[in-house]
């Protein structure tokens, strides 16, 4: 009986590694990103937009923010999401804690949140909360061609997606 236990329990063991070392030894296209978001502060970021004819993403934080701390973890580490923002948009990253000024200009009363503004500095609208990469490359996609301009976003989705 003994011997028929460990057996078993050996073979759980050895399926158990067997699903784990190839999960654990291949990392994940989307989540690993070789080339990070390249972040402005907010002036330069501003200056760049104006120079490179880009819109720009702001990105409201605080350190001490649990879900503006997932978004750098998990959404601006996809791949999609890092290449679409550094090829279409100039990112800026504010600290909210620490330019105040800023955050209250841009009316930022919860954080993480994300503002849309023109090249000309026009601001375009707002994003607050989590947003996972799923949903926020549509949306960088929706802004990025100018969309917004001659649809809605739920049609935007229906005609991409």
């Amino acid at each position: 009986m003994k011997a028929k236990y460990s057996m078993t329990l050996t073979a759980c063991f050895l399926v158990c590694l067997l699903l784990w070392i190839p999960n654990s030894c291949t990392s994940s296209d989307k989540k690993s990103s070789s080339s990070p978001v390249k972040w402005y502060s907010y002036k330069e970021g501003l200056a760049a937009g104006k120079k490179e004819k880009k819109n720009m993403l702001i990105n409201f934080y605080a350190d001490w923010c649990g879900f503006c701390k997932k978004m750098d973890n998990e959404t601006f580490k996809d791949t999609p999401v890092v290449n679409y923002l550094n090829e279409n948009f100039i990112s800026i990253k504010v600290n909210s804690d620490k330019e105040q000024q800023i955050a209250t200009d841009f009316y930022v009363q919860g954080l993480p949140t994300m503002w849309f503004i023109s090249n000309e500095e026009e601001r375009l609208t707002s994003l607050p909360g989590y947003v996972p990469a799923d949903r926020l490359l549509p949306l960088l996609k929706f802004i990025h061609t100018e969309s917004y301009k001659k649809m809605k976003f739920s049609e935007f989705l229906k005609g991409k997606m």
